[in-house]
């Protein structure tokens, strides 16, 4: 009990983390306006700071693994913190880029680590709770933290959003300072040892599903805020309310995803879910001239998409239990770059045809995604939980604890706790 306010400090900075990374999308026209681009080059910031998250962290992490992670966290968050300050300050797209490329090697290093404390510092059989507990922090961020940051651009302007992130993140290091003890570095999983299950074709074709699918689903998200703005003329004042009410509906998709792939298998969760997303995404242009009509699409298009993310965790985890915390830490860099794609694709839509057009460029990548389902269907077979062996079932559990440096990709508390369930970690962590 003596740690549990601990772990909830690491979820405060996963939540911060989280939203300097999403606030982005909810105030990307104020961030145009003021810093004198269009709205497509204000997308590229995203773009950046996925990027740069995707590759840097691995990097970031390989370097520093011998330190202790209590010193780590806190140069991590200074690191963090000092990307905000600076884009707090200064002036012009490109220092604001280069603010963005600290803040995201900060940012990821920073989540990771806070991974690998959670679950240090946890109780005897909570490790994986804790773990969830972390994770809800980047799941407060799509739903709270991204309206909280459009409602303070609309009052005090986008820039004190990164000001209010950054002095919060100091009173964490401080608090990190005098609350956790020291803690040893991990060995990392070499680098080689990660990418030689992308010579298997199942494991291709999976990490091509989150590409296209998260890719898709980032290319209209980003350019949601000046969609509703511009398209479907939706008045500023009410445009942080559908920002949490998208919020609430994925994190209502999510759970339903995984009660879904529990019942009915990964497979058919993640086809009925694409299969809604890919409409949902058709149908926004349609309904542009009622705004009830698009916060309907927008609720069913948030439920639908983030339906697909605890189904394609486990579907990817089950294919190469063994190697499962291996697989699913690479499916974190796959959705990073998904992000970063499907921001710059979005970018050249506006730019080249239009701000409408975005959604129907994200439904075609979202079919893309649907089609690697059927086709892994003759790839791999799917069967359900009690079907796996106690020994199956082990090697699972050892391969996700061991390399628990990858849990990262657990970003969602629902995708956690369904794979918890699948694989027996909590029996086994008992």
């Amino acid at each position: 009990m003596q740690n549990t306010w601990k772990i909830y400090i690491l979820a405060i900075i996963s939540f911060l983390v989280g939203t300097s990374e999403y606030v982005i999308s909810g105030m990307l026209d104020k961030i145009a306006g003021s810093l004198g681009v269009t709205v497509a080059a204000a997308g590229q910031l995203i773009t950046i700071f996925s990027l740069v998250y995707a590759i840097g962290t691995p990097v970031m992490m390989a370097l520093t693994a011998k330190l202790d992670r209590r010193k780590l966290m806190i140069y991590a968050l200074g690191l963090f913190v000092i990307g905000n300050i600076i884009s707090f300050l200064v002036q012009g797209f490109g220092l604001f880029a280069g603010a963005r490329v600290i803040m995201a090697l900060g940012a990821g290093t920073v989540v990771v680590t806070a991974l690998t404390i959670a679950a240090k510092i946890a109780p005897p059989g909570k490790q994986a709770s804790s773990l969830a507990t972390v994770i809800m922090g980047f799941t407060a961020a799509l739903i709270i933290g991204v309206p909280i940051g459009r409602t303070v651009s609309e009052a005090f302007g986008w820039k004190v959003v990164f000001a209010g992130i950054a002095a919060i993140g100091i009173i964490a290091m401080l608090i990190i300072r005098f609350a956790l003890p020291e803690i040893k570095g991990d060995k990392p999983v070499p680098l080689i040892q990660q990418f030689s299950l992308l010579k298997k074709r199942k494991v291709a074709v999976g990490l091509a599903i989150t590409f296209f699918w998260l890719g898709g689903y980032s290319v209209a998200y980003t350019y949601l805020s000046p969609y509703l703005l511009n398209v479907t003329h939706i008045g500023s004042g009410i445009l942080s309310t559908l920002l949490l009410i998208f919020g609430v509906a994925s994190l209502a998709g999510s759970k339903a995803g995984g009660f879904s792939a529990d019942k009915w298998g990964a497979r058919m969760t993640l086809i009925g879910g694409m299969a809604l997303h890919a409409i949902m995404l058709m149908l926004l242009p349609f309904v542009t001239y009622s705004a009830f009509g698009a916060a309907a699409v927008l609720i069913f298009w948030s439920f639908a998409a983030w339906s697909s993310g605890p189904a394609q965790q486990y579907h990817l985890a089950t294919m190469e239990p063994e190697s499962s915390g291996v697989l699913l830490g690479l499916n974190q860099s796959v959705m990073q770059l998904a992000m970063a794609a499907g921001a710059g694709i979005g970018g050249i839509v506006v730019t080249h045809l239009s701000l409408a057009s975005v959604t129907w460029i994200g439904s075609a990548g979202v079919v893309i995604a649907m089609c690697g389902v059927l086709s892994l269907a003759s790839l791999t077979s799917e069967k359900p939980s009690s079907e796996y062996s106690a020994e199956e079932t082990k090697a699972s559990f050892l391969s996700l604890r061991n390399e628990a440096f990858y849990l990262v990709i657990f970003y969602n508390f629902s995708s956690l706790r369904r794979l918890r369930l699948r694989f027996g970690l909590s029996r086994q962590l008992r």
